[in-house]
């Protein structure tokens, strides 16, 4: 029997899944937040798992076990999501050219897509755009929560399913092999996970200067549509979305439409937007997003930023009926170096798990049991 300890300090998704990995082991796990609920960028997405962005291999079968795990949480909170699957949707001859080109290799790689052309997305999918469309890339592997939902619920069903402790309001303000310290107050283990996201620099601020790392802001906005009844059955995409995930540079048609869009829209491109929407279980309509780089950011956001976003949008989807009810930004921390995580035990017992970018939805109970399943 196991009876080491660990501590995890942040009590975002990311913090969360790697606590579900040593509970699951055995482990006896406090998790340590400085709020007194998750606020960060763990609820500020889509609440979309997205296998269909990942690369073949680890990274896609990451994303699957995460998108298992999630289920079986689900499903014993009894907390909706729609398994809607996405669609990737076509209205030029370069997108549809990259989308063939996807088709045949993902589902040569095993994965569940197919082409519909435009008569079979318009008896499918409710609202879509038909002028100019010339089809799109259908994959089921893509599943829709609540994000708020999902993840203020999470700490109960860890509490009950695996003995997870939470401790909130109260921020961590030093670490050293076996404790943590709020203050005065010294909590020991075994294992300590420094899972803060952005704010691990407070921790170490010589080590985070020293990583090939940034941060990512991004904008979203949230809309309800005036007919309670309105889905659209799917989550939806365009062309842009294309350039944005590693799993799409597969395609050799992609550099032509890069081409394309960095002439045909160079703002969207500098602002790093791709335009998705995503439809929870009530309904609500999550749009965005954009993306901005650096260390610090003008907290305010800019309204020409999600007016570019309606604007791609509305090529994509009607919206005429949409009411905004919300907008928000996130902040979250991204590799530069072209790795896709960051795991590093910078003291004897003391790891540092960060660095997953804006797939914390996507992948982090996958990435979380490969890190323990290590150690």
């Amino acid at each position: 029997m196991n009876n080491r300890s660990a501590i995890v300090v942040g009590a975002g998704i990311l913090g969360m899944a790697t606590a579900r990995a040593l509970a699951a082991k055995g482990y006896k796990v406090k998790v340590i937040e400085r709020s007194q609920f998750s606020i960060g960028a763990s609820i500020r997405n889509f609440g979309m798992l997205w296998p269909i962005g990942q690369p073949d291999g680890q990274l896609y079968e990451r994303a699957i076990r995460s998108r298992e795990i999630w289920k079986e949480y689900l499903n014993v909170g009894s907390i909706p999501f729609n398994s809607c699957g996405s669609l990737h949707l076509a209205y030029s001859n370069e997108e549809w050219d990259v989308l063939e080109e996807l088709s045949h290799i993902f589902w040569e790689n095993g994965r569940p897509v197919n082409l519909i052309n435009s008569k079979q997305i318009s008896e499918r999918f409710d609202g879509i755009n038909q002028t100019n469309l010339k089809g799109g890339l259908y994959s089921t592997d893509e599943v829709i929560i609540d994000p708020r939902e999902g993840i203020r619920n999470l700490p109960l069903y860890l509490e009950q399913k695996f003995g997870v402790e939470f401790i909130w309001g109260t921020a961590i303000s030093k670490v050293q092999p076996g404790s943590v310290f709020s203050g005065s107050t010294r909590f020991d283990a075994d294992l300590i996970f420094i899972c803060s996201g952005a704010d691990f620099e407070v921790l170490y601020p010589e080590f985070f200067k020293q990583q090939e790392i940034t941060k990512c802001k991004l904008q979203m906005m949230r809309f309800v549509s005036e007919k309670p009844d309105y889905r659209i059955g799917t989550s939806i995409c365009g062309g842009l979305s294309l350039l944005h995930y590693k799993s799409f540079t597969a395609s050799k048609a992609l550099e032509i439409l890069k081409v394309k869009l960095q002439n045909e829209l160079p703002e969207h491109i500098r602002w790093g937007i791709h335009v998705m929407v995503s439809q929870n279980m009530n309904g609500e309509l999550t749009v965005g997003d954009s993306h901005e780089y650096g260390l610090d950011f003008d907290p305010f956001d800019k309204q020409h930023i999600n007016q570019l976003i309606l604007d791609y949008l509305k090529n994509l989807v009607h919206i005429d009926q949409w009411r905004l009810v919300e907008s928000w930004n996130g902040i979250y921390p991204k590799m530069t170096n072209g790795k896709t995580d960051l795991h590093i035990e910078v003291d004897n017992g003391v790891h540092i798990v960060n660095g997953i970018g804006g797939n914390g939805m996507t992948l982090s109970f996958g990435f979380a049991e490969e890190i323990i399943n290590k150690i």
